[in-house]
């Protein structure tokens, strides 16, 4: 499974790269053209250094008395790396140089205007009807090192301009989302058993659609759910009503029947007739498990719920329950007060069923909203306590039932996000069986 990525992270980091690739473009075209304009320049400067310093040369040497050796022109600056030039006549040799000249960087006299070498910028020129050649020399190191620096000038402005850039993308889309960071949050809080519709204003044209889709989607949802829920109370009504009609038939059939087989067949009718309303019982009560309308809008007190559902089963119980509850406060979680009694019920019943006959049962609530029910009892192998959750799966009692206790408090657990555990011998004893359901707090309950 893919990280989910932030659409703002996305936003800045894309844009900001975006910023930079396109500063870092338009530095490099930048460059370009400002290396063509300093050789342009550079050239115009050779050119003019040439016509000033060619009729100056002409006029020394017309002005010797006597020829001799080369003559250097000391320069102003010692410090001078510029470019150096030469004269020579006609044959070649050379009657006046600069100080810093090397005649091995100079081409042939011959060769008139410019002219580039691996290292030098060359600009020649003639004077007295060729006779006298001018060459000038500038190396190429010094424009490569005048377009790198002004190179260098476009880019700085790029170390600053990066983490400034991100700030402010940062800054705008974070303004710009605003509406979406809203919807976002509404969505978050609101219980997962909230249907009704998300109004939200101001929404991005591309998030609206996707907003009023869910909107749909929720009300659809309500409406299965509400169904699903008439269904329920519906069937569960249709089915007990002539049952128990059939089964106060039956027993006034066993009331009047005589001593012998016919008598004998009505007890086993209505022994079948009460497991047939008792399975549809649990049923039913798993058709409301799975049907999702396990969740409450308002937090409920279970404490007030646990104490209902306690003192009715009291009335019928075989053996004491010793409940425990917080000595202050109530308890609240988001969880259907119909599917709360379920769960509670299935699992006294169960540790009933199971349990050892005669002995107490044991049910807690903790102020973090945990409830432990706790039956005497054989340890139950780890394999077969892996499988109690499944639909119509039994351990080894021979107690009546159905196998469906443990699966329907498993589903209402995993609906209101609870966390069931089974454990088997039970916490701090050497046998028994102990079932636990973590209920998650509401964001309103107070912890203290």
């Amino acid at each position: 499974m893919k990280p989910v990525t932030s659409l703002q992270k996305q936003l800045v980091y894309g844009l900001t790269l975006g910023i930079a690739l396109f500063w870092l473009a338009a530095t490099v075209v930048s460059g370009l053209v400002v290396q063509h304009r300093l050789d342009q320049a550079f050239d115009n400067a050779m050119q003019e250094a040439a016509q000033r310093i060619l009729p100056l040369a002409v006029l020394d040497i017309l002005n010797r008395e006597e020829s001799g050796p080369p003559q250097r022109v000391a320069p102003l600056n010692t410090q001078q790396t510029g470019f150096a030039y030469l004269v020579r006549d006609s044959e070649g040799n050379i009657l006046l140089q600069s100080f810093t000249a090397d005649p091995a960087i100079f081409g042939p006299q011959s060769l008139l205007g410019f002219t580039t070498t691996k290292t030098h910028r060359l600009y020649g020129a003639s004077a007295l009807r060729g006779t006298l050649f001018l060459q000038i020399a500038e190396p190429l190191a010094y424009r490569r090192k005048a377009a790198l620096d002004a190179t260098i000038a476009l880019l700085l402005p790029l170390l600053i301009l990066i983490p400034v850039s991100m700030f402010g993308i940062w800054l705008f889309v974070r303004f710009s989302l605003r509406s979406v960071w809203s919807y976002r949050h509404a969505i978050e809080v609101r219980g997962a058993g909230n249907l009704s519709p998300i109004h939200m204003e101001k929404l991005p044209a591309e998030i609206r659609p996707i907003a009023d889709a869910v909107n749909h989607l929720i009300d659809r949802l309500g409406r299965a759910l509400e169904t699903e829920r008439r269904f329920t109370a519906n069937s569960a009504h249709e089915l007990r009503t002539p049952l128990a009609a059939t089964l106060a038939q039956v027993q006034r059939l066993r009331h009047d029947a005589p001593d012998g087989p016919l008598q004998d067949r009505a007890i086993q009718i209505e022994a079948s007739l009460r497991e047939l309303s008792r399975l549809t019982e649990k049923l039913m009560q798993l058709a409301k498990a799975e049907g999702g309308g396990v969740l409450s809008e308002e937090p409920q007190d279970l404490v007030v719920l646990l104490s209902h559902v306690v003192q009715d089963l009291q009335r019928t119980a075989s053996a004491s329950i010793q409940l425990s509850l917080p000595p202050t406060g109530s308890v609240l979680s988001l969880i259907d007060p119909d599917a709360f009694a379920i769960l509670a019920r299935n699992l006294i019943e169960n540790a009933f069923k199971h349990g050892v006959p005669g002995c107490a049962i044991e049910v807690s609530l903790s102020k973090s909203a945990r409830l432990t029910v706790v039956n005497a009892g054989t340890i139950v192998p780890a394999v077969d306590l892996a499988q109690l959750t499944h639909h119509f799966v039994r351990g080894d009692s021979r107690a009546e039932g159905f196998g469906l206790g443990l699966a329907i408090v498993s589903t209402i657990a995993h609906g209101v996000g609870a966390e069931l555990t089974l454990a088997s011998p039970a916490t701090s004893r050497p046998d028994g069986f102990e079932v636990s359901v973590q209920f998650v707090f509401n964001p309103e309950q107070p912890r203290g």
